[in-house]
């Protein structure tokens, strides 16, 4: 079973790398010869840039977790979260440290 969720998880991480790979190269030919419409298509690889590398290395993490053992897998998922939670909520941080001091 482990080998499975392994191998899912390897040909996903290899799939997205080389989307992002594309994504980049596009958007480094385009700063210098702009092809690309404003628009659509743009702003999604805006986005792909911007949180394709966290999935990536969240996707490739847990390629690497799922050969480890449950409390691996555990914190890795945590810090995962803990990411993402701070990504999209930054004032979370701020009420976080406040109730600490």
């Amino acid at each position: 079973m482990k080998k499975t969720i392994s191998a899912i998880f390897d040909i996903i991480g290899e799939i997205l790398a080389v989307i992002l790979v594309i994504v980049y190269a596009l958007l480094i030919i385009n700063a210098n010869f702009p092809f690309i419409p404003e628009g659509w298509l743009l702003n999604i690889m805006l986005i792909a840039r911007t949180y394709g590398s966290l999935l990536l290395v969240g996707i490739v993490g847990m390629e690497a977790m799922s050969k480890r053992n449950i409390i691996f897998q555990i914190i890795f998922i945590a810090l995962i979260a803990l990411i993402v939670v701070f990504l999209f909520f930054p004032e979370t941080y701020t009420q976080l440290i406040g109730i600490v001091k």
